[in-house]
């Protein structure tokens, strides 16, 4: 087992993405320690990383070098917070998406990390100088938001405190390219961050049009699965709009009177409750029932489909 790199990092908190960052850092020869507060939760995640680094495997689908057992021989579970951090030189905080408790996690690690330590957060939305505003360090402190699930989407934002040392943004652009992630640099914090901003943007256009009675719940997804995700999933709306003319600057003196004319006609922006959120809800239920058994069914699709998909572009882009 090749172990020459022998870095720990700390993943905080053993929940969905404490797990899928977890087996994202050992895919790449990392020791990895997660820690949990509640008593047992990282012992059991260690199992279920343990299942699906073996099913993975199975389905040629494992990530990084190393077979299954190796990538489990780097992983150990914690529940005291100072042995968790012994030699770590990254921290991963994946706790639920609380400021104050986000906050008061921060707050603990300084207490027992060491000095050159980098402080990461994998928070979706909030911002850098909100989280880490008890951290005395803050030149070490950055965002790194991953897509759920990180260890089938590979993007990851890096988001910089406003006193984020650059030597923190280039470690942790480094750490995430090394283990086969995709990261992006945001040059500074901004609400919502950049993947969040552009999602909202169309899921408020796409609940505006079912309000508006214009398309059902089905065929509004097919928009996307068929249509522009078909493309999005290659190539950004930049690249799109530079190929599907004679370059970029072709692009906008043919289009760009029409873009705007159906930008101003766009609503308010959605309450996203109330009547018309019940209808729409229904709607969804009937395609998608949202008991346990049906909504599991459909995400272990979804992280199928995201696997081959992983894979179609990795062999597509050697």
């Amino acid at each position: 087992m090749n172990t020459s790199k022998a870095k720990t990092i700390a993943v905080i908190g053993s929940g969905l993405i404490g797990r899928s960052w977890a087996m994202v850092f050992v895919s790449g020869g990392y020791r990895v320690k997660i820690y949990d507060n509640q008593p047992g939760q990282a012992t059991c995640a260690v199992e279920e990383i343990r299942t699906q680094l073996r099913e993975l495997q199975q389905s040629g689908m494992l990530r990084g070098a190393l077979s299954a057992e190796d990538q489990l021989a780097l992983l150990s579970s914690h529940q005291d917070l100072k042995q968790t951090l012994e030699g770590a030189f990254f921290i991963q905080e994946c706790v639920f998406e609380d400021l104050e408790a986000k906050r008061g996690v921060f707050q603990a690690l300084e207490t027992c990390a060491e000095g050159s330590v980098v402080f990461s957060s994998s928070t979706s939305c909030l911002q850098p100088s909100d989280v880490f505003s008890r951290v005395q360090r803050k030149s070490r402190c950055i965002v790194s938001h991953p897509v759920n699930p990180p260890y089938y989407v590979r993007l990851v934002e890096l988001v910089p405190h406003p006193e984020t040392d650059p030597s923190v943004m280039e470690t942790t652009f480094a750490l995430m390219r090394e283990v086969g992630q995709a990261p992006v640099r945001l040059r500074r914090e901004i609400d919502g961050f950049a993947l969040n901003r552009i999602q909202y943007a169309i899921i408020a256009e796409a609940w505006r049009l079912l309000e508006d009675g214009v398309m059902s719940v089905q065929d509004i997804d097919l928009v996307m699965s068929e249509g522009l995700g078909m493309r999005y999933a290659f190539i950004g709306p930049m690249e799109t709009m530079h190929l599907n003319a004679q370059g970029l600057e072709d692009y906008l003196k043919r289009y760009r009177d029409g873009m705007k004319r159906v930008l101003t006609s766009f609503g308010p922006v959605p309450d996203f409750s109330g009547e018309e959120a019940k209808k729409i809800n229904q709607e969804m239920c009937e395609l998608i029932p949202c008991d346990a058994q049906h909504l599991n069914a459909r995400r272990e699709r979804r992280d199928r489909c995201l696997l081959g998909l992983a894979q179609l572009k990795r062999n597509m882009d050697p």
